[in-house]
């Protein structure tokens, strides 16, 4: 029973360090590389607090959502 509690740990153990890795690489909600053709740029500019990057809002007219995009 021992070797099958080792085992679930294991699997456990793993899925976190997927899990850690995967969010480095995963964009967070309504973040983008690049804006889409037909969003506006706003004047809104933040620096997220939890990656240090400057962001710029851009909305989408076709139903007004936000979307964020690192300024370089």
């Amino acid at each position: 029973m021992s070797g099958l509690v080792v085992l679930l740990y294991v699997i456990i153990g793993a899925a976190v360090v997927v899990a850690i890795v995967m969010s480095f690489f995963v964009r967070r909600h309504a973040e983008s590389v690049t804006p889409a053709e037909g969003w506006r740029r706003t004047d809104e500019v933040f620096v997220d607090p939890t990656t240090n990057r400057r962001m710029r809002v851009w909305i989408d007219p076709v139903d007004a959502s936000r979307h964020y995009v690192e300024e370089r």
